[in-house]
């Protein structure tokens, strides 16, 4: 037995949400959820969709819980940063005194490398020892 639609809606006023809304996906699943109200099978309602019929279920229990609203495709979260606010704030400032040229590091420059990524240069006048310190060459 498949779940009831709400009462307090009918496929009229579903129509003209859907006529309404800026979201693509909500006006598709809203006038799917019209023809289920018009008398329409699940089925057909899938049809009219394009998706399938478990879909369609998950569209009544979405619309049920939460009205017209709950229709409305919402990106997901996705994976969380890796930086706290902390390291976060500390990028910042290291930025922040790589662009103001503060310091000698500062004056590194970066070129592509191809699929490796960004590789840091030091300018003509530097060069990088092995201990990690600026030695000047000219």
């Amino acid at each position: 037995m498949p779940f009831p639609l709400r009462s307090d809606f009918d496929a009229f006023q579903l129509r003209i949400l859907a006529k309404g809304s800026k979201d693509a996906s909500q006006a598709r699943r809203l006038l799917a959820l019209a023809a289920i109200y018009n008398g329409a099978t699940r089925t057909d309602a899938a049809l009219i969709g394009s998706v399938t019929r478990q879909i369609v279920r998950d569209w009544v229990l979405k619309f049920n819980a939460h009205g017209p609203d709950g229709l409305i495709g919402r990106k997901p979260p996705g994976q969380p940063s890796q930086l706290d606010d902390t390291h976060r704030a500390a990028l910042v400032g290291v930025i922040e005194r790589l662009a103001k040229g503060s310091d000698r590091r500062s004056r590194m420059e970066w070129q592509g490398e191809g699929k490796r990524g960004l590789r840091p240069t030091a300018p003509q006048d530097q060069r990088m020892s092995y201990a990690g310190e600026w030695v000047t060459t000219v």
